[in-house]
């Protein structure tokens, strides 16, 4: 079978069939010592190739049509080494603006330090992109969908225009999942998880990953192993677990997002609703073209003010206000206050993301009892304003 669906691929490749057991589950392999006698590699967790690293490696590789993956104790152990590993002194890098806090967070407070430049590009057009393409410029980073105002760049074109510019093209593809977009087959260089999202899927892990062809992975290797963001072995054991269920996940998700993206964008309480799945979404048509589904990842503008988000929150009875995403259950976060609070208040309203804006990170429950559960919390909100 030489074309396997990714539900299948989420439960079997990769697999250590353990040959004293044979076992259909990967055992796991806790020791951080290995004999060096009579082996073929010496084995390390730093050096990423221990039996349960290269289990779930080999497993998002095949996900993410990529050749090869490392796996790192964070997303942004991910970002930070795959950045460092084509950045030095003297080199540029264009961002799409409207990244994750803590990625923005990083390149504003690491970059600098090392007499790295960059260039934050405020808009998903290509050509705004390459408008900041210089001599020095080495690497072009986008997120799509973005955090949290959910927009969609081109990832053809932006593949495209690093080609022409002999740059290393890197994507953070955590909101739509390699389930829902594969990057690499339209093009980009690099692909990185925060695989404590929807990888992992139920709140309780705290990972990353990076996925490329044998050579990219070969060259964040080589950092890599200096810098040390390995990850043990029992997280890859639960992070093995829960990418079998991956597929049947998100699927459920995607759908419930969806209908309540539709839900909200009706609700006179709700100023905007940003989901690409809708056909209002300024880049539904890109997105329609490179995503096989929208994601669970949704936010909303409430017709208030802060304190009337406050009360939003503290009126909802399922779903959970809590900082993360991706996982099964519905939460509810403010990003000035989770995701977006380590830039400036100045910062996120250039960005677009206002006091009143809260991300949705869809669950698997009932899509009824989730819109009830919202419905009940705006009419707080609407009850509040009128009194």
């Amino acid at each position: 079978m030489k074309n396997r669906s990714k539900e299948t691929i989420s439960v079997h490749e990769g697999t250590f069939m353990d040959p004293l057991t044979k076992g259909v589950v990967s055992p796991i392999f806790p020791s951080s010592s290995f004999s060096y006698i009579d082996v073929e590699e010496n084995q390390y967790p730093r050096y990423f190739n221990t039996p349960n690293q290269k289990a779930v490696a080999d497993k998002l590789a095949k996900l993410e049509q990529g050749e090869a993956c490392m796996l790192f104790s964070s997303g942004m152990a991910a970002i930070t080494t795959v950045l460092f590993s084509y950045l030095k002194t003297g080199d540029h890098a264009i961002f799409q603006n409207d990244l994750y806090g803590g990625t923005q967070n990083a390149i504003k407070n690491e970059l600098e330090k090392f007499g790295i430049e960059y260039s934050m590009v405020n808009s998903t057009d290509v050509e705004d992109f390459a408008k900041q393409v210089r001599s020095n410029t080495k690497v072009i980073y986008i997120e799509t969908p973005s955090n949290p105002l959910l927009n969609v760049v081109d990832i053809r074109s932006i593949a495209d225009l690093a080609k022409a510019n002999n740059l290393v093209s890197v994507i953070d593809n955590t909101f739509a999942s390699p389930i829902n977009q594969n990057p690499i087959s339209l093009g980009l260089d690099v692909v990185i998880h925060s695989a404590t999202k929807y990888l992992g899927g139920h709140s309780d892990l705290l990972c990353g990953a990076a996925i490329s062809s044998e050579q990219h992975i070969a060259n964040i290797h080589a950092s890599g192993i200096s810098y040390g963001g390995s990850l043990n072995a029992m997280t890859c054991y639960l992070l093995e677990r829960s990418l079998k269920t991956l597929a049947i996940r998100v699927e459920k998700q995607n759908s419930n997002a969806g209908k309540i993206a539709e839900y909200l964008e009706s609700h006179g309480g709700v100023n905007a609703v940003n989901y690409p799945g809708l056909a209002s979404h300024a880049n539904h048509e890109i997105a329609a073209r490179q995503m096989e589904g929208f994601g669970g990842m949704l936010s909303f503008d409430i017709d208030t003010d802060l304190e009337g988000c406050k009360v939003f929150s503290g009126a909802l009875k399922l779903i959970i206000p809590a900082m993360s995403l991706g996982g099964v259950e519905t939460i509810v976060s403010s990003p000035p206050q989770t995701s977006h609070a380590k830039i400036s208040k100045e910062e996120r309203e250039a960005l677009g993301i206002s006091d009143t804006l809260l991300r949705l990170s869809v669950g698997i429950e009932h899509v009824d009892d989730i819109i009830e559960d919202l419905d009940q919390a705006l009419s707080k909100v609407k009850n509040t304003i009128s009194a």
